[in-house]
């Protein structure tokens, strides 16, 4: 069993990476709803190639803006974390990955880094530091160490 220390460590680094992320996943939700607006972000979508534009553009920026503030609360992370992982997936295989990693260049680095940094959370949950942990119990990483 991992010590207390290590618990304690692992904990506030999940609630860590949770808020980082999901502070920058509001940001871009928040922006594709009240800054470019659905339609503008449906037609951006269907510029780029996105199927489906016109149902994928509002879905993508209400999980991005919804999902980002449920990671900064740690709230249901584990399936919000898959999603947003999915989201990035399909960002970097529709959009990014032709030009390359370089942001600059319109690569995949920031795509890249958000959606392992959301699978991370998939993978380990919230941890301690959540709501999730004072909802439901869980937390997160704490489960594979017990088994």
């Amino acid at each position: 069993m991992a010590s207390t220390s290590t618990s304690r460590t692992t904990d506030t680094a999940l609630a860590v990476l949770r808020i980082a992320l999901g502070v920058v996943f509001f940001a871009h939700g928040w922006q594709k709803v009240f800054e470019f607006t659905l339609p503008g972000v449906q037609g951006s979508f269907g510029q780029m190639g996105v199927p489906a534009a016109e149902i994928a553009g509002p879905a993508i920026a209400f999980l991005e803006l919804i999902g980002g503030a449920a990671l900064v609360l740690g709230l249901v992370t584990r399936v919000v974390g898959a999603l947003l992982a999915l989201d990035m997936l399909g960002a970097i295989v529709l959009v990014h990955a032709q030009a390359g990693l370089f942001v600059d260049q319109g690569g995949m680095e920031l795509v890249l880094v958000l959606g392992v940094g959301a699978l991370a959370l998939a993978i380990a949950g919230a941890g301690r530091f959540s709501l999730d942990a004072l909802v439901f119990g869980r937390r997160g990483s704490r489960i594979a160490a017990s088994a």
